[in-house]
């Protein structure tokens, strides 16, 4: 399920809009805002797979900019999923209103069309994966914000892989 969004120059999009604004070709980058550190994660080009990047710490709104500007550049990023932290019931509270707030700002400051997806329970499967896995504690939380935007970019990337199929299933055959 996909959530509005907004293009750069912040004019809201309904659903289907945000879902078409972000381009289905090229790699995206995965979001799990934070306060004070962002997990960010990255796709491959054909959208198939996302991968953990980074956990930035934040630094103030200039360096958090250069930060973001240099991920999108890099990368040739050509669209931003911000995750969006719901309650359990779906309803949004303060932190998904500081998330769109924070999406909006990464879209004016890359240039990059955004859209927000659920991100409900990303960090409890993501700290599930790394104790599974083994990784001490000091090192799981150095993991955790990254894995847990790897996490949502790839449910947003299956979703849309699943749409796209169910459309081309239902399409009649020239």
């Amino acid at each position: 399920m996909s959530d509005s969004s907004e293009q750069p120059g912040g004019k809201p999009l309904d659903d289907d809009a945000a879902m078409a604004a972000v381009p289905n070709d090229g790699r995206l980058m995965g979001l799990d805002y934070g306060t004070v550190r962002v997990g960010v994660a990255v796709s491959t080009p054909e959208q198939s797979i996302a991968s953990p990047f980074d956990n930035y710490t934040r630094r103030g709104e200039k360096a958090d900019a250069r930060y973001l500007k240099e991920v999108v550049d890099e990368n040739r990023i050509v669209g931003v999923v911000v995750g969006l932290p719901r309650h359990t019931g779906g309803e949004e509270g303060t932190k998904a209103a500081e998330a769109r707030v924070f999406g909006k700002w990464v879209g004016e400051v890359t240039g990059r069309p955004v859209c927000y997806w659920d991100e409900r329970f990303t960090s409890a499967v993501a700290e599930d994966y790394l104790r599974d896995a083994g990784v001490p504690w000091h090192r799981r939380k150095e993991r955790l914000d990254m894995l847990a935007a790897q996490i949502m970019l790839q449910s947003f990337l299956d979703r849309r892989r699943h749409e796209a199929e169910q459309a081309r299933e239902s399409s009649p055959e020239a």
